[in-house]
């Protein structure tokens, strides 16, 4: 692969996983809020305070998620063999990696594993 386009997907990698963290964070200080304003309140009141906590949550999971894709894709530049599909081997396309530069898949593959999961 291309030794500018690989750096280049390294940086945008970082810039995303920058972005990610600083988004953890904020959604953590946002859940310690929710958890420490509980007081004793009414039935609906504490449920709307769970369904919050659990949007936070999940918000948290999908992030943390990304975040790992992203340390594979790093690892995988560290490697040489970023850019090529964990499944088939082939190479992934430039523009398939600058929509989605933690894309472990290409496109076929990616296709196929989605119509199986339907």
């Amino acid at each position: 692969m291309e030794k500018n386009f690989t750096k280049k997907m390294e940086q945008a990698l970082t810039a995303v996983k920058a972005e990610i963290i600083d988004k953890l964070v904020e959604s953590n200080k946002d859940f310690k809020e929710i958890v420490e304003g509980m007081a004793p309140k009414d039935l609906a009141d504490v449920a709307s305070d769970d369904i919050d906590r659990k949007m936070i949550e999940a918000v948290g999971s999908k992030e943390l998620n990304r975040l790992k894709l992203i340390e594979s894709a790093i690892t995988r530049i560290k490697q040489g063999k970023y850019g090529l599909c964990m499944k088939c081997g082939k190479r992934i396309p430039n523009d398939r990696l600058e929509a989605i530069p933690y894309a472990l898949l290409c496109i076929q593959c990616k296709s196929a594993e989605e119509r199986r999961n339907r």
